[in-house]
Protein backbone atom coordinates (compact mmCIF):
# COMPACT_ATOMS: atom_id res chain seq x y z
CA UNK A 1 0.00 0.00 0.00
CA UNK A 2 3.08 2.18 0.83
CA UNK A 3 3.81 2.29 -3.08
CA UNK A 4 0.64 3.10 -4.14
CA UNK A 5 0.63 6.12 -2.14
CA UNK A 6 4.58 6.99 -2.95
CA UNK A 7 3.30 6.94 -6.25
CA UNK A 8 0.35 9.17 -6.13
CA UNK A 9 2.97 11.97 -4.26
CA UNK A 10 5.42 11.40 -7.36
CA UNK A 11 2.57 11.68 -9.74
CA UNK A 12 2.09 15.28 -8.18
CA UNK A 13 5.60 15.90 -7.94
CA UNK A 14 6.16 15.10 -11.92
CA UNK A 15 3.60 17.12 -12.94
CA UNK A 16 4.23 20.03 -11.16
CA UNK A 17 7.88 20.17 -10.89
CA UNK A 18 7.61 20.33 -14.72
CA UNK A 19 10.03 17.21 -14.73
CA UNK A 20 11.80 16.80 -17.91
CA UNK A 21 11.64 13.23 -18.66
CA UNK A 22 7.97 12.74 -17.79
CA UNK A 23 6.60 15.86 -20.30
CA UNK A 24 8.68 14.62 -23.00
CA UNK A 25 6.65 11.15 -22.63
CA UNK A 26 3.72 13.40 -22.29
CA UNK A 27 4.52 15.49 -25.81
CA UNK A 28 5.54 12.36 -27.16
CA UNK A 29 1.84 10.37 -26.56
CA UNK A 30 0.24 13.43 -27.49
CA UNK A 31 2.02 13.79 -30.69
CA UNK A 32 1.53 10.71 -31.91
CA UNK A 33 -2.11 9.97 -30.36
CA UNK A 34 -3.22 13.23 -32.37
CA UNK A 35 -1.48 12.16 -36.01
CA UNK A 36 -3.31 8.99 -35.63
CA UNK A 37 -6.48 9.94 -34.15
CA UNK A 38 -6.63 12.97 -37.06
CA UNK A 39 -6.69 10.08 -39.98
CA UNK A 40 -8.56 7.89 -38.65
CA UNK A 41 -11.54 9.88 -38.43
CA UNK A 42 -10.96 11.78 -41.96
CA UNK A 43 -10.76 8.25 -43.56
CA UNK A 44 -13.08 6.07 -40.94
CA UNK A 45 -16.61 8.63 -40.75
CA UNK A 46 -16.90 9.06 -44.70
CA UNK A 47 -15.75 5.07 -44.89
CA UNK A 48 -17.86 4.56 -42.30
CA UNK A 49 -21.49 6.13 -43.29
CA UNK A 50 -20.84 4.79 -46.86
CA UNK A 51 -20.73 1.00 -45.41
CA UNK A 52 -23.58 1.16 -42.61
CA UNK A 53 -25.96 3.45 -45.49
CA UNK A 54 -24.93 2.03 -48.65
CA UNK A 55 -26.32 -0.96 -50.14
CA UNK A 56 -23.27 -3.03 -52.43
CA UNK A 57 -22.65 -6.44 -52.97
CA UNK A 58 -20.24 -7.95 -50.73
CA UNK A 59 -21.08 -5.30 -48.01
CA UNK A 60 -21.63 -7.71 -45.36
CA UNK A 61 -17.89 -9.51 -46.11
CA UNK A 62 -16.43 -6.15 -45.90
CA UNK A 63 -18.37 -5.34 -42.71
CA UNK A 64 -16.77 -8.39 -41.88
CA UNK A 65 -13.57 -7.47 -42.27
CA UNK A 66 -13.60 -4.80 -40.58
CA UNK A 67 -15.35 -6.17 -37.69
CA UNK A 68 -12.47 -8.78 -37.46
CA UNK A 69 -9.77 -6.09 -37.48
CA UNK A 70 -10.97 -4.44 -34.80
CA UNK A 71 -9.40 -7.15 -32.35
CA UNK A 72 -6.11 -7.24 -34.30
CA UNK A 73 -3.48 -7.68 -31.40
CA UNK A 74 -1.39 -4.54 -31.29
CA UNK A 75 2.01 -6.62 -30.89
CA UNK A 76 1.28 -8.14 -34.53
CA UNK A 77 -0.03 -4.66 -35.97
CA UNK A 78 3.55 -3.10 -34.79
CA UNK A 79 5.33 -6.40 -36.33
CA UNK A 80 3.98 -5.94 -39.57
CA UNK A 81 4.50 -2.11 -39.70
CA UNK A 82 8.02 -2.95 -38.20
CA UNK A 83 8.04 -5.24 -41.29
CA UNK A 84 7.45 -2.54 -43.88
CA UNK A 85 9.32 0.57 -42.25
CA UNK A 86 12.43 -1.40 -41.29
CA UNK A 87 15.49 -1.24 -43.98
CA UNK A 88 14.98 -4.49 -45.70
CA UNK A 89 10.88 -3.43 -45.99
CA UNK A 90 9.58 -1.56 -49.03
CA UNK A 91 9.29 1.50 -47.04
CA UNK A 92 12.55 1.18 -45.63
CA UNK A 93 14.24 4.23 -47.08
CA UNK A 94 11.76 6.57 -45.83
CA UNK A 95 13.44 6.57 -42.59
CA UNK A 96 10.16 6.07 -40.44
CA UNK A 97 11.69 2.87 -37.97
CA UNK A 98 12.01 4.58 -33.99
CA UNK A 99 10.22 7.45 -34.74
CA UNK A 100 7.28 9.10 -34.12
CA UNK A 101 5.32 9.12 -37.23
CA UNK A 102 6.12 5.57 -37.61
CA UNK A 103 4.61 4.93 -34.35
CA UNK A 104 1.81 6.88 -35.83
CA UNK A 105 1.05 4.71 -38.58
CA UNK A 106 0.88 1.76 -36.49
CA UNK A 107 -1.96 3.56 -34.02
CA UNK A 108 -3.66 4.67 -37.18
CA UNK A 109 -4.09 1.48 -38.38
CA UNK A 110 -5.27 -0.18 -34.39
CA UNK A 111 -8.01 3.32 -34.75
CA UNK A 112 -9.21 2.86 -38.00
CA UNK A 113 -11.30 -0.13 -38.11
CA UNK A 114 -12.77 1.11 -34.58
CA UNK A 115 -14.12 4.58 -36.37
CA UNK A 116 -15.33 2.73 -39.16
CA UNK A 117 -17.18 -0.44 -37.61
CA UNK A 118 -18.64 2.04 -34.97
CA UNK A 119 -19.90 5.04 -37.52
CA UNK A 120 -21.38 2.34 -39.86
CA UNK A 121 -23.74 1.21 -37.00
CA UNK A 122 -24.20 4.59 -35.72
CA UNK A 123 -25.16 5.09 -39.25
CA UNK A 124 -27.44 1.99 -39.04
CA UNK A 125 -29.18 3.03 -35.67
CA UNK A 126 -30.65 6.56 -37.38
CA UNK A 127 -34.00 6.45 -37.98
CA UNK A 128 -35.18 4.82 -41.02
CA UNK A 129 -36.97 7.84 -42.46
CA UNK A 130 -34.14 10.34 -42.08
CA UNK A 131 -33.14 9.27 -45.65
CA UNK A 132 -36.37 9.58 -47.05
CA UNK A 133 -37.13 13.17 -45.45
CA UNK A 134 -33.45 14.72 -46.44
CA UNK A 135 -34.24 13.56 -50.31
CA UNK A 136 -37.76 14.84 -50.31
CA UNK A 137 -35.91 18.48 -49.06
CA UNK A 138 -33.77 17.92 -51.90
CA UNK A 139 -30.75 17.50 -50.13
CA UNK A 140 -27.79 16.19 -52.86
CA UNK A 141 -25.46 13.46 -51.69
CA UNK A 142 -22.79 15.33 -49.63
CA UNK A 143 -26.28 16.93 -47.78
CA UNK A 144 -27.06 13.47 -47.12
CA UNK A 145 -23.64 12.46 -46.08
CA UNK A 146 -23.81 15.39 -43.46
CA UNK A 147 -27.44 14.90 -42.18
CA UNK A 148 -26.93 11.75 -41.47
CA UNK A 149 -23.75 11.84 -39.40
CA UNK A 150 -25.25 15.15 -37.74
CA UNK A 151 -28.31 12.88 -36.45
CA UNK A 152 -25.68 10.01 -35.49
CA UNK A 153 -22.91 12.42 -34.11
CA UNK A 154 -23.56 11.45 -30.46
CA UNK A 155 -22.97 7.44 -31.27
CA UNK A 156 -19.88 8.66 -33.58
CA UNK A 157 -18.94 10.77 -30.74
CA UNK A 158 -18.34 7.80 -28.37
CA UNK A 159 -17.03 5.29 -31.05
CA UNK A 160 -14.43 7.98 -31.59
CA UNK A 161 -13.22 8.26 -27.42
CA UNK A 162 -13.11 4.33 -27.77
CA UNK A 163 -10.37 4.45 -30.77
CA UNK A 164 -8.80 7.10 -28.66
CA UNK A 165 -8.72 4.90 -25.88
CA UNK A 166 -7.12 1.96 -27.43
CA UNK A 167 -4.41 4.84 -28.91
CA UNK A 168 -3.87 6.26 -25.77
CA UNK A 169 -3.40 3.49 -23.94
CA UNK A 170 -1.55 1.19 -26.57
CA UNK A 171 2.11 -0.13 -25.56
CA UNK A 172 3.00 -3.28 -28.18
CA UNK A 173 3.42 -1.34 -31.41
CA UNK A 174 4.93 1.79 -29.59
CA UNK A 175 7.79 -0.47 -28.02
CA UNK A 176 8.16 -2.69 -31.58
CA UNK A 177 8.38 0.28 -33.76
CA UNK A 178 9.44 3.40 -31.84
CA UNK A 179 12.05 1.60 -30.11
CA UNK A 180 10.96 3.24 -26.59
CA UNK A 181 13.74 5.86 -27.28
CA UNK A 182 14.52 8.46 -23.92
CA UNK A 183 13.63 11.86 -25.00
CA UNK A 184 12.77 10.85 -28.83
CA UNK A 185 10.13 7.56 -29.13
CA UNK A 186 9.49 6.94 -25.15
CA UNK A 187 5.54 7.33 -24.80
CA UNK A 188 3.62 7.06 -20.92
CA UNK A 189 2.94 3.87 -22.05
CA UNK A 190 6.10 2.16 -23.10
CA UNK A 191 8.08 4.46 -19.99
CA UNK A 192 5.60 2.41 -17.63
CA UNK A 193 6.14 -1.11 -19.12
CA UNK A 194 10.14 -0.09 -18.65
CA UNK A 195 10.04 1.35 -14.98
CA UNK A 196 7.86 -1.63 -13.72
CA UNK A 197 10.08 -4.03 -15.32
CA UNK A 198 12.98 -2.15 -13.17
CA UNK A 199 11.30 -2.56 -10.26
CA UNK A 200 10.43 1.23 -10.09
CA UNK A 201 6.96 0.68 -9.00
CA UNK A 202 5.79 4.33 -7.49
CA UNK A 203 6.98 5.64 -10.78
CA UNK A 204 5.11 3.08 -12.83
CA UNK A 205 2.13 4.24 -10.69
CA UNK A 206 2.93 7.63 -11.20
CA UNK A 207 2.72 7.44 -14.81
CA UNK A 208 -0.29 5.69 -15.03
CA UNK A 209 -2.13 8.41 -13.06
CA UNK A 210 -0.89 11.03 -15.81
CA UNK A 211 -2.23 8.98 -18.28
CA UNK A 212 -5.29 8.96 -16.55
CA UNK A 213 -5.29 12.51 -15.81
CA UNK A 214 -5.15 13.17 -20.10
CA UNK A 215 -8.10 10.52 -20.66
CA UNK A 216 -9.89 12.54 -17.80
CA UNK A 217 -9.36 15.99 -19.34
CA UNK A 218 -10.02 14.81 -23.15
CA UNK A 219 -13.56 12.96 -22.11
CA UNK A 220 -14.47 15.76 -19.78
CA UNK A 221 -13.60 18.55 -22.58
CA UNK A 222 -16.02 15.85 -24.75
CA UNK A 223 -19.02 15.87 -22.62
CA UNK A 224 -19.02 19.46 -22.30
CA UNK A 225 -19.08 20.01 -26.04
CA UNK A 226 -21.95 17.62 -26.03
CA UNK A 227 -23.73 19.92 -23.28
CA UNK A 228 -23.13 22.65 -25.55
Amino acid sequence: MDFILQGLRQAFLLLFSGNAETYSAVAATLTVSSYAMAVSLAVGIPSGFALGHLRFAGRRQVRLVVDTLMSLPTVFIGLIVYAFVSRQGPLGHMGLLFTLQGIAIGLTILALPVVISLSAAAVESTDASLRTTLLSLGAGNRQLMFGTLWEARHAILAGSLAAYGRVMTEVGIAMIVGGNIKWHTRTITTAIALETNKGQFAMGIALGLVLLLIAFIVNGSVSFLRKR
